[in-house]
């Protein structure tokens, strides 16, 4: 026997449509390439991203086709985010860091049709264009007035969708239909895709709104450090619109001194980044004597923050939170947030020593870890073993990429 209730597709336009109704001044606000600020309402944002569908739709992008985007973190970049996959094509984020042996690899595998560029990487394009799949077309994200000259034929974000309506007719798909597509780095062999689901998308979105729900609400203004071509910045995105927390996009500008001044105009309350950043950020807080206006709390991810950066930003009033969690997870598998009966129970170096570690399981997500005879191994912070990891926001397999799914 089935309850009676009614289905309907998780979709990630939804969100966003969500955010428009239920909180309508947050903002946000980034740091142009331009070199200027801009800032804008979540229902202005939506309405830029109707005419973003259209413009895309006239591009030729389809249900299923891959777009990949080249950008800092900005408007314009969670505005393919949501067009993108609003009109059924997969949002195909890359990292600029990668070797161009790399890049050219990953473009050709995904079989991206269009990418969208931030005028700091127009010269990587130019450079790699000859390589990347045929007939692939480049929109530079920005404006007329600041197009780079070239001898590629760049079309103009902002050209393209200025005459387009704002209205778009969202079509409906099943939530299974993918939405976005990062690859793994670090790892040896060529990177490995993960392809998500407007329904994992979604879940994950729950997931981290619930788990870090301290730095996640309405009146938060949250800093996402980590760039969106980094597994969709640890979901922020979604998470951030779901709960009406207004987003601060830093562009490109990620030095200790330049985040402080962002963080202290903008209050941010909560940023969210790898370690180096934050060690950065620390020696200028340090320079100062003060935290910037506002500043709450941190959540690092990437890799391990060191107990004493941990302690340096606690001293000054920064709750720290790590979080962990990998490219095929979404990301988020854990976080560190501390239960009740831990700030009763323990002292304060004993929660230093807690909040080194990458803490509970989020929602949704189960783990375990096994010896080379497959036994399962206590969680006791001593046993080494390999882990095994499932749910509804981790892949079942790399995308196209048979081999590395049997090896996996």
């Amino acid at each position: 026997m089935f309850g009676n209730m009614m289905h309907r597709p998780l979709s990630i336009i939804e969100i966003l449509r969500f955010s428009v109704e239920a909180h309508p001044k947050a903002e946000i606000v980034s740091v142009r390439t331009e070199g200027d600020v801009h800032r804008y309402t979540y229902p202005e944002c939506y309405s830029r991203v109707g005419k973003l569908a259209h413009a895309l739709a006239k591009l030729g992008i389809k249900t299923g086709d891959r777009v990949a985007t080249l950008a800092w973190n900005g408007y314009r970049h969670f505005e393919l985010y949501y067009a993108i996959a609003g009109i059924g094509g997969v949002c195909h984020t890359l990292n600029p860091r990668l070797s161009a042996e790399q890049m050219i690899y990953i473009t050709n595998h995904a079989e991206d049709r269009v990418m969208f560029v931030d005028t700091t990487f127009v010269p990587v394009v130019e450079a790699l264009a000859d390589k990347f799949p045929k007939d692939m077309q480049f929109v530079v994200m920005t404006d007329r007035a600041h197009m780079p000259k070239s001898a590629l034929n760049l079309l103009c974000y902002e050209d393209l969708i200025q005459d387009e309506p704002q209205a778009y007719d969202w079509p409906e798909f099943p939530e299974e239909t993918a939405a976005g597509l990062c690859y793994t780095s670090g790892t040896t062999g060529n990177p490995k895709g993960a392809l998500y689901s407007h329904r994992s998308t979604v879940l994950h979105a729950f997931t981290a709104a619930i788990s870090i729900s301290d730095g996640l609400n309405e009146g938060a203004r949250v800093l996402p450090v980590v760039p969106l071509f980094h597994v969709n910045a640890w979901g922020l995105p979604y998470a951030a619109p779901l709960t009406g927390a207004s987003l601060i996009f830093p562009g490109g500008a990620l030095d200790g001194a330049s985040l402080f001044d962002l963080m202290d105009r903008e209050k941010v309350t909560s940023a969210w980044g790898v370690p180096t950043v934050w060690l950065g950020l620390q020696g200028e807080i340090a320079s100062r004597g003060r935290n910037p206006e506002g500043f709450a709390s941190i959540i690092v991810g990437g890799s391990a923050a060191p107990r004493s950066l941990i302690a340096a930003f606690e001293k000054s009033g920064v709750t720290v939170c790590h979080a962990w969690g990998m490219t095929e997870m979404s990301p988020v598998g854990t976080h560190g947030i501390l239960s009740a009966h831990h700030k009763d129970t323990l002292s304060k170096e004993e929660l230093l020593d807690l909040k080194a570690l990458q803490g509970r399981r989020v929602f949704g997500v189960e783990l375990k870890i096994v010896d080379e005879n497959g036994n399962r191994l206590p969680h006791d912070g001593e046993e080494a073993g390999e882990l095994f990891v499932r749910g509804n926001t981790i892949i079942s397999s790399y995308f196209n990429d048979t081999e590395a799914t049997k090896a996996a």
